[in-house]
């Protein structure tokens, strides 16, 4: 019987506030286009490396509407310390303040979530099985609500909290620096590390006008395998996004069934 890291918790969680990030990593480590920089002591933090999560996160937070993608790959861990390492694909559709729509499909998790209209629906294609709640007014509000009452965590569910005041999480950073310039798919972005509390992450900004996170890299250092959990991002910005994109239709024979919130005790 497999034993899944805690990363894979802390990361549906969005315990990357202090980016505002919280993803699924996809496909091995980057080629680096020139040798790391040298750690710095734990204890720092640059403020170079925090200003380049603010400027990345107020350009997100810019944008009406978008589409993503990301690739990912998650490391799971057998009882005998071996490491696994499992694929998927989320995609979102998203236009604030009050609609979105993102799929979550891998070899074993297939899941949608569809907010739009004032209500708030998780749906199980393969299983057959969708449940309905009323939303509340925003995406962050409701992002809240169903965590809160339901223990519903989105992927990327900091995406929607980077302009938060509550968002800021750089006291609780050990350590953040600027590791150098590099490639990735073809796009030259800025490599950045964080420590923060178990977690180690990474983050790789592109350049230029659009500050798009390109890829993210988390590590749980609790667990002496040290899994890690990636996703490489394309984004498509200000697409022509209308209500049809965001109409919930469950499939044939597709059965509602209530939400217990007693019986919610983690992400879904």
């Amino acid at each position: 019987m497999q034993r899944v890291s805690g990363v894979v918790r802390l990361i549906w969680l969005g315990r990357l506030a202090a980016a505002g990030l919280s993803l699924s990593l996809v496909g091995g480590a980057p080629s680096l286009s020139q040798q790391p920089a040298t750690a710095p002591a734990a204890s720092r933090v640059d403020p170079a490396a925090v200003k380049a999560l603010s400027r990345m996160s107020n350009f997100l937070q810019s944008q009406s509407t978008f589409a993503l993608t990301a690739n990912t790959s998650l490391e799971v861990v057998t009882n005998d310390d071996q490491k696994i390492q499992l694929v998927g694909t989320a995609t979102y559709k998203v236009r604030k303040p009050d609609a979105f729509v993102i799929d979550v499909v891998s070899s074993s998790w297939n899941r949608r979530y569809i907010y739009a209209g004032g209500q708030f629906t998780v749906y199980a294609p393969e299983l057959g099985y969708y449940a309905t709640v009323p939303s509340q007014a925003t995406i962050q509000a409701t992002l809240a609500d169903v965590a809160t009452r339901f223990g519903i965590s989105i992927p990327l569910d900091d995406l929607f909290r980077w302009s938060s005041p509550e968002a800021g999480r750089e006291e609780a950073l050990d350590s953040a620096f600027r590791v150098g310039t590099e490639a990735f798919d073809g796009v030259i972005t800025d490599h950045y590390a964080f420590r923060e509390g178990h977690i180690d992450w990474q983050v790789w900004i592109q350049q230029g006008a659009q500050p798009l996170p390109r890829r993210v890299v988390i590590t749980d250092r609790r667990d002496k395998t040290n899994p890690a959990y990636v996703a490489d991002l394309t984004w498509t910005l200000n697409p022509p996004l209308t209500d049809a994109d965001f109409a919930f239709q469950p499939g044939k024979g597709a059965t509602r069934i209530r939400i217990d919130q007693a019986a919610q005790g983690g992400g879904q």
